[in-house]
C-alpha cells in the first residue's frame, strides 16, 4: 500500500534551473520571430491560472475530455488490459488521471512527469490518498527531454503513456514528431499511448477558448514573463505587453502571442533586446487536427492508430495508439 508520504518520497526532482531557463530564453529571443517556451508557463501561479483557465465557459477542451474518458473509461480499460504502469506526461491537477486510474484493472505504478514542482506534489498527494494501493512515482522534468522512469516494485504487462489535454497540440510539426517518436521508445515493444487531440471546429468557437471573457487567458499569458523576472532576473514590463491568440484555419492552428504595446528594449541575463511597437512574440501554439493530419503526423513517428473515441460536439478526440 502506498500512502502520501511514500509518494512524496519517491519524487524525482529534474526540475529546470536557472541556467536551463536562461538558455532556453535567450535562444527563443534570438529567433526571427522572437519566441518564448510555453513549457515555462507553468510555476504554481500559472498552474493555478491554467486550471482557473479549463474552467471558464469558454474553454471547451477540459471538460469535453472529463466527459468523453467518463463514457468511454470502461473501453479504454478493456483496450489496455491490466497490470499497467501508466507514464503520464504533463499531468497537471491530474483530474483526468483519476478517472483512468480508477477503471483500469490493477495497475502496478504511475509515474506522472510535470515541469510544476507545485502542482505535481498537489496532484500526487490527491491521488495517493484516493488510490492507495498504486504505487506512486512521481517526476518532476520537463517532458520534452529524455527522461529516466522509476522502476515499479511490481513487474507492469506493459506501459501505457497518458498524454491528455490536447497538449500535443502545443508543439510545431518537427517537435511534435520528435516527441511521439520518444514516446514510442518510451512505450516500448508491447507498451500504448492514449492521447487526447482536439479536433477542428467552428474557427469562432476555437478563438473564443483561447481569449476568455474573464481576461484569464491573458493573465496566464503574461505571468509567463513574471516568473522569467523572478526566477532569472529579466526585465519585461508586463505592462508593455498583450495577449493575443488567433486561429490560423490553413495551419490548423491557434497562435498566441505577447505583443509589444510601444518601443521598447528588454533585458536578460546581461543582454539587451529591442522590440518595435507592435512585435509580437510567439509563445504558444495550439494545434487542431483531422484525422488524416493526425494519422500522418503520428507515422511519421513510427505510430499507428489502434482504436479512437470522440466527442461529437464540440469535437473532441481520444487516440490509443501503438507501433506501427
Amino acid at each position: 500500500m502506498s500512502t502520501v508520504s511514500d509518494a512524496l518520497d519517491a519524487l524525482t526532482d529534474l526540475q529546470p534551473d536557472r541556467a536551463r531557463i536562461t538558455a532556453d530564453i535567450l535562444h527563443g529571443l534570438s529567433q526571427h520571430p522572437r519566441q518564448l517556451p510555453s513549457k515555462y508557463f507553468y510555476d504554481a501561479r500559472g498552474s493555478q491560472l491554467f486550471e482557473q483557465i479549463t474552467r471558464q465557459p469558454e474553454y471547451y477542451p477540459t471538460r469535453t475530455e472529463l466527459q468523453l474518458l467518463q463514457q468511454v473509461c470502461a473501453d479504454i480499460a478493456r483496450a489496455v488490459g491490466p497490470h499497467l504502469h501508466v507514464v503520464e506526461l504533463g499531468s497537471g491537477s491530474g483530474r483526468k488521471t483519476g478517472l483512468l486510474l480508477h477503471a483500469l484493472t490493477d495497475p502496478v505504478a504511475y509515474t506522472p512527469i510535470e515541469i510544476s514542482r507545485a502542482a505535481l506534489l498537489d496532484s500526487v498527494a490527491r491521488l495517493a490518498e484516493a488510490l492507495p494501493e498504486i504505487e506512486m512515482l512521481p517526476v518532476c522534468a520537463d517532458f520534452t527531454r529524455p527522461v529516466a522512469l522509476p522502476e515499479p516494485q511490481r513487474e507492469p504487462a506493459r506501459r501505457l503513456l497518458f498524454f491528455p489535454g490536447s497538449t500535443l497540440g502545443n508543439f510545431a510539426h518537427d517537435d511534435a514528431v520528435a516527441l511521439l517518436d520518444a514516446m514510442r521508445q518510451t512505450m516500448g515493444p508491447t507498451g500504448l499511448a492514449l492521447i487526447g487531440i482536439d479536433l477542428h471546429k467552428d474557427p469562432a468557437l476555437i478563438e473564443a477558448a483561447y481569449n476568455d471573457a474573464a481576461g484569464v487567458t491573458a493573465a496566464f499569458t503574461l505571468n509567463l514573463l513574471r516568473r522569467l523576472n523572478r526566477e532569472i532576473g529579466s526585465d519585461f514590463d508586463l505592462d508593455g505587453f498583450e495577449h493575443r491568440a488567433r486561429y490560423s484555419v490553413p495551419r490548423l492552428r491557434i497562435e498566441t502571442e505577447l505583443v509589444s504595446r510601444c518601443a521598447q528594449r528588454v533585458q536578460v541575463a546581461g543582454r539587451a533586446f529591442d522590440f518595435a511597437d507592435g512585435e509580437a512574440m510567439t509563445v504558444e501554439y495550439s494545434h487542431k487536427y483531422t484525422d488524416a493530419s493526425f494519422g500522418a503526423l503520428i507515422a511519421e513517428a513510427g505510430l499507428r492508430v489502434r482504436m479512437q473515441w470522440n466527442a461529437e460536439a464540440p469535437a473532441f478526440g481520444l487516440r490509443l495508439l501503438e507501433r506501427a
